[in-house]
């Protein structure tokens, strides 16, 4: 592979005149966007493939059990004979799979066309869906999910020209799209601001937040209806890695702030029992006692609340939820401003800024931006590391798609699964819960195969349950038990690492290097994850098992030049997306950590925006005054001040 990789070409393009026009004729057909549905009933909005597949779409992700029906309205111009086009897929097609889950109706005015949608084709693709007569005025539309097993739908177009395919793929498609909803060709604008923060996870939130009680007028942007990421309820992965430490024990307060308390502030406060806020966090844990619950815990541990009342209560920062960065606008080689789009309406905005962040763990904006960038791990002879291998490879750590089961007091059935990976005595996994190890996609491309990645792991959970429940040795311990929650968003550990001024390897991890721009300190150990050995055996190419491979550390300060891209000049990075190899990653990946570097981002924003700089301007020239802030942090000190959270 080669040593460095730059992000999309012509992804990234020169500002210039951004003047509203009239949109053009419609195309010859109505589009309906599935996740613009008015009452979306029990379907979920999935935009993690949207850059691949075009669009957001609607899943029908019911663990086996039909969910309710999407509806809606629409506009029917004139009274005429309508061709319907449904563009769908059959998720499991890709591996051969015959059974089609997805399987859903679509029913228009209160009548299911005939068609079954979700049974053909393992690509995204207009499906027909044959011909009917409507009258001019508004119709009803809704989606019936048949199965509960993840049927998507992307959109329904309807057209009275009998000749007319919407276009499935790239700019057609895009251009298509846009004039079938009457949107501008030029993105509505949104406003400058001092620092656009892109990620909403506990790194995002922390930068923003930072930013703003420092003086800066911020946007946040954050592609799902709740901010925290892998640390939300819909990822339910638990914070780790320790804050509060040297040389500057203040960063952390916003994580405090901002996180939820579990089961590695329980960890740490037994390590100082007498501290006022020792104290604080062992109350709350005992009378929450399922917050020991690290990961795929019950939704409400992971407090999506929290964090967005803290968001919220900052005057300086205008939060755009439910968007998704698309392209990037430079001058030179500066990012002069991001396009959104939103994955409810398709609308697109324009937000210019001085300084931006990239907090998308993807490195997505850093990618559109023509950032340096690396995927994959690093040779042994170009970084000198020994957990490096000797060949470069594009080996990742993995995705993780959680669950859980509850018991009942009843015997709960679960249906058969044909269509799902098979299992046998000797290869079901006998667990009644999926945790961080439960673990695929780490030999496929994190960012355009997630979709792939994402749905092995439902195969996998669907697969695995159905064995243990139906036809195990075992189902007797399992009769009670109910499949009560399944992640459909993917917890990623890793996909691009963008390039700073200083990439961190593992010897200044072991070696402890001195830097002088020393910033974050990582607590956590070299974790590494490989697929389990015992699962590519049984499994080859379909692992969906990992094992971690862990290396301990002393605590670390990482460089404040791992923090900013070293060629796209206002561009600053915080998660796993910072200046790291691989094995680096391994203990600076973990999300208490990354919200520490978010802390850090604020402030270095706000001495740009201060004094018109650069974020390498700040290492170069302001280096002390960024020391002297971190020093004093950005929290709120004072013990319960933050409304809850420890």
């Amino acid at each position: 592979m080669p040593e460095v990789e730059r992000g999309a070409p012509g992804a990234a393009r020169e500002g210039g005149s951004h003047r509203h026009t009239d949109p053009e004729p419609a195309p010859p057909a109505l589009l309906i966007e599935a996740e613009s549905f008015a009452d979306r009933g029990g379907w979920e909005i999935d935009q993690q493939a949207m850059d691949q597949m075009g669009s957001p779409f609607l899943l029908a992700h019911g663990l086996g059990v039909p969910v309710a029906d999407a509806t809606t309205t629409f506009a029917v111009p004139a009274a005429g004979r309508y061709r319907v086009w449904v563009r769908t897929r059959d998720w499991v097609a890709p591996w051969g799979a015959s059974g089609a889950p997805g399987r859903f109706q679509v029913g228009i005015n209160g009548r299911a066309l005939a068609t079954t949608f979700g049974t053909e084709g393992a690509e995204w693709h207009w499906q027909a869906g044959g011909t009917l007569e409507l009258p001019a005025g508004t119709a009803t539309l809704a989606l019936h999910d048949l199965t509960g097993f993840d049927g998507r739908c992307d959109a329904i177009g309807l057209t009275t020209d009998p000749r007319f395919v919407p276009p499935n793929e790239g700019a057609a498609m895009a251009e298509f799209r846009r004039r079938a909803l009457g949107f501008p060709a030029a993105p509505e604008d949104a406003g400058e601001f001092d620092f656009v923060v892109v990620g909403g996870g506990m790194a995002g939130c922390c930068a923003a937040v930072s930013a703003a009680r420092l003086g800066c007028k911020v946007a946040l942007i954050h592609d799902r209806p709740v901010l925290g990421g892998n640390n939300s309820s819909e990822v339910r992965v638990g914070l780790s890695g320790l804050i509060h430490q040297e040389p500057h024990p203040r960063l952390g307060d916003l994580v405090d702030e901002i996180g939820p308390v579990g089961h590695w502030n329980l960890w740490e406060a037994t390590r100082d029992p007498d501290s006022p806020r020792s104290q604080r966090i062992l109350e709350i844990i005992e009378r929450h006692p399922e917050k020991k619950q690290h990961n795929a815990g019950p939704a409400a541990n992971y407090e999506d609340e929290q964090k967005l009342r803290v968001v919220q209560e900052e005057e300086n920062v205008k939060l755009f939820l439910g968007t998704h960065v698309v392209r990037v606008e430079k001058s030179g080689s500066r990012i002069a401003a991001v396009i959104g789009r939103s994955i409810l309406t398709g609308r697109e905005l324009r937000l210019r800024g001085q300084v931006f962040a990239d907090c998308t763990g993807d490195g997505s904006v850093g990618f559109l931006s023509g950032a340096d960038f690396r995927v994959g791990r690093e040779c042994r002879s170009e970084t000198g590391e020994p957990l490096a291998p000797e060949q470069a490879d594009r080996l990742v750590m993995g995705t993780s798609v959680q669950w859980h089961s509850v018991v009942e007091d009843q015997p709960s059935p679960f249906p058969d699964c044909p269509w799902a990976l098979p299992f046998s005595e000797e290869t079901c996994q006998p667990l009644a819960r999926g945790d961080w190890n439960w673990e695929t996609g780490m030999n496929l491309d994190q960012v355009r195969d997630i979709e792939r990645i994402r749905d092995h792991a439902l195969r996998v959970t669907y697969g695995n349950w159905a064995f243990l429940k139906n036809h195990s040795s075992r189902k007797e311990e399992f009769a009670r038990l109910r499949l009560a929650w399944v992640a459909c968003i993917g917890g990623k550990r890793e996909s691009r690492r963008l390039l700073g001024d200083v990439v961190l390897c593992q010897q200044d991890i072991q070696e402890q290097r001195p830097f002088p721009d020393a910033c974050v300190t990582a607590t956590w150990s070299i974790d590494l994850h490989y697929p389990h050995p015992k699962n590519s055996e049984q499994f080859p190419g379909l692992e969906f098992r990992s094992i971690a491979r862990t290396v301990p550390i002393q605590p670390y300060p990482i460089p404040y030049r791992c923090l900013y891209s070293r060629n796209v000049d206002n561009l600053m990075m915080a998660g796993r997306d910072i200046s790291v190899t691989h094995v680096a990653l391994g203990t600076v990946r973990v999300q208490r950590t990354g919200g520490m570097m978010g802390e850090v981002l604020g402030m270095a924003a706000s001495l740009c925006a201060r004094h018109n700089t650069t974020p390498r301007g700040v290492f170069q020239t302001r280096l002390g005054e960024l020391q002297e802030q971190m020093r004093r942090g950005v929290g709120r000190q004072e013990l319960g001040s933050s409304g809850g959270g420890a």
